[in-house]
């Protein structure tokens, strides 16, 4: 696989996983677990910047291949 079809099937890996969290954490939060909303909360967050990095790293491979 390229680097690229790689990475974006890891960022459309991660885009599920936070559709998934976003719906746990709201539904937690409509039952009022609000300890389970802020775990699902800080999944959502803490997959951002995964998701970032691995973005500025296929732009960063593009451009070096180039």
């Amino acid at each position: 696989m390229k680097p690229s079809t790689l990475n974006f099937v890891l960022l459309c890996a991660i885009l599920m996983l936070n559709i998934v969290c976003t719906h746990f954490m709201v539904q937690q939060y409509f039952f009022e677990n609000y300890a389970n909303s802020l775990i699902f909360g800080a999944l959502n967050i803490v997959l951002f910047p995964l998701a970032l990095t691995i973005y500025k790293r296929d732009r960063k491979l593009e451009r070096e291949s180039k």
